[in-house]
C-alpha cells in the first residue's frame, strides 16, 4: 500500500521517536492528534512519510503546519492514503521558485517552504 503513494521515505515509529529524541508512545500520541499520519505497510508496520519531519535546531519536528492540512483533509473526505497521495503528487500550479527546469514542487514541499495558506486553500476547496 504504501509503495504506490508517491513517498520517498519512509520511517517507522522507532525510528521517528528516534529522530525527534523522544518514547514511540509519545509518537503514537503525535499520529493520534494528527501532527503525524502515519500508514501501515504490507507488512502490518506503521510507517511514517520522512517528509513529515523537519529539522529544529540539532532536533527534528513534525512539520508545523501538518496538522492543520491534514484534518482540512479529512474534513475533505480524504482517506489518510488519500491525504498522502495528495501532499506527495507534484503540482504545476504551485509557484516555482529557482530553476523552471525543476520538477513541479509538492504540497508537502510548499509546506516546508512555509506556504501554508496556499495548501489549505487548496485542501478546503477540495472539500466543497
Amino acid at each position: 500500500m504504501t509503495d504506490d503513494l508517491g513517498v520517498d521515505g519512509w520511517l517507522t515509529l522507532p525510528d521517528v521517536a528516534e529522530r525527534i529524541g523522544t518514547d514511540v508512545g509519545r509518537v503514537r500520541r503525535l499520529v493520534e492528534d494528527r501532527h503525524l499520519l502515519a500508514l501501515r505497510g504490507d507488512d502490518g508496520i506503521l510507517r511514517v512519510p520522512e517528509r513529515f519531519l523537519v529539522p529544529a535546531g540539532e532536533a527534528w519536528e513534525p512539520i508545523p503546519a501538518l496538522r492543520g492540512t491534514l484534518v482540512l483533509l479529512a474534513d475533505a473526505g480524504f482517506s489518510d492514503a488519500e491525504a498522502v497521495r495528495w501532499l506527495f503528487t507534484p503540482d504545476p500550479s504551485l509557484a516555482r521558485r529557482g530553476d523552471p527546469a525543476e520538477p513541479a514542487p509538492r504540497p508537502v514541499d510548499a509546506l516546508v517552504a512555509g506556504q501554508k495558506s496556499e495548501i489549505r486553500r487548496r485542501a478546503q476547496a477540495l472539500a466543497l
